[in-house]
């Protein structure tokens, strides 16, 4: 199949990624590709996948900081840059061939103009509910060219029903073949992500100390104000060591030389993609039980599920964590959160796509 993947277009596809979303479509791309697929990434521009044809868009990320997500407000509503953006990309697109567009941008302007599309389209959704996205979502579907809307997991789905129908569940998944892990126990605890409310950087450093353990933290200030505040303020303080984003096969040997991974989300996790790298690399999870987390992490097996914001519970879990087999926290990464899965689950959907048309193209 040819197929069009359009990558959010406020941050750059390239290593290190800024979140879990860019590192899906990477993986995305690089896998299908992988399986005999011909893949295009429409991206900002700057953007790179190895092995990937990445079609620049002509955006610069930058220009588009206003629209970066934040926890607690809506999606951005100032839609002249973003119109602009992708109806650059779109066109681009129509002027191809492809049996299947698959958009992960979050913008509204990203939903409404794939309508103008003649390919089938799917749209998947990688944050919590908003109303501006749902309204998107809404008018796409009274269009000549419905789109499917796609969840990344059970929970997340179930969220945006209530804004709107979600047709499928398509699970993210991590290249487990890839990471390599250790049996080890190890030493230190890590927290990985932007720097950012939702992702609980400022917990996680609470819950190292109330434990007494090391932490290294690993991310980049996706919001400057809280990371200057909340993570920044801290650099140099006993136990707490602070170092920029790093590419993903380093940060997977990091995880694999702890003793926990700590994600202690504010939010309602839509995936959790550093919780599963992490148990891929053998190591447990220490998580708040929200969104998506429980479906990723098998509380007390390859993990401690503890109550949102419980901070002594996630340090009282934390001081038991070596008591969890890392070789089950592999397996069942292996078994459950495998990006073949993933991948074999986008291709049913892509491969029902285009029979669809045909028949419709036929009638």
């Amino acid at each position: 199949m040819r197929i069009a993947i359009v990558a959010p277009l406020v941050t750059r596809i390239r290593e290190p990624q800024l979140g879990g979303s860019q590192a899906v479509v990477a993986d995305l791309a690089t896998g299908l590709q992988d399986r005999g697929h011909e893949v295009h990434v429409y991206a900002a521009s700057g953007s790179a996948i190895p092995g990937v044809t990445v079609i620049d868009s002509e955006v610069d990320a930058d220009s588009l900081a206003g629209l970066l997500y934040r926890h607690g407000g809506s999606l951005s509503t100032d839609a002249r840059a973003a119109d602009q953006a992708f109806a650059t990309v779109y066109a681009s697109i129509g002027r191809a061939s492809y049996d299947v567009v698959h958009n992960h941008a979050f913008d509204p302007p990203a939903i409404r103009l794939a309508s103008s599309l003649r390919s089938p389209v799917v749209h998947t959704l990688h944050l919590p509910p908003d109303a501006a996205m749902a309204a998107a979502l809404a008018e796409a579907r009274r269009s000549e060219n419905p789109p499917t809307i796609a969840a990344v997991s059970a929970s997340h789905a179930q969220a945006w029903r209530d804004l709107t129908p979600v047709d499928a569940i398509l699970p993210n998944g991590v290249p487990v073949d890839r990471i390599r892990w250790s049996a080890t126990v190890g030493d230190g605890v890590v927290f990985a992500g932007r720097f950012s409310p939702e992702k609980g950087a400022d917990d996680a450093i609470a819950i190292a100390r109330e434990a007494g353990v090391r932490i290294d933290l690993y991310g980049e200030p996706y919001d400057p104000e809280y990371a200057r505040a909340q993570v920044l303020s801290h650099h140099g303080e006993a136990g707490v060591s602070i170092h920029g984003g790093l590419i993903r096969s380093d940060l997977w040997q990091v995880m694999a030389g702890a003793r926990a991974v700590l994600c202690p989300a504010k939010w309602e996790e839509p995936f959790g993609m550093i919780a599963a790298e992490a148990q891929a690399a053998g190591t447990p999870v220490i998580a708040y039980r929200r969104g998506a987390l429980p479906e990723i992490i098998v509380d007390r097996r390859t993990g401690f599920l503890v109550p949102p914001g419980d901070v002594a519970a996630a340090a009282r879990a934390l001081r038991m964590v070596s008591s969890l087999s890392r070789e089950a926290c592999r397996q069942h990464a292996v078994s459950a959160l495998n990006l073949d899965a993933s991948l074999a689950a986008h291709e049913r959907l892509y491969e029902r796509l285009r029979a669809n048309t045909a028949v419709n193209r036929h009638a």
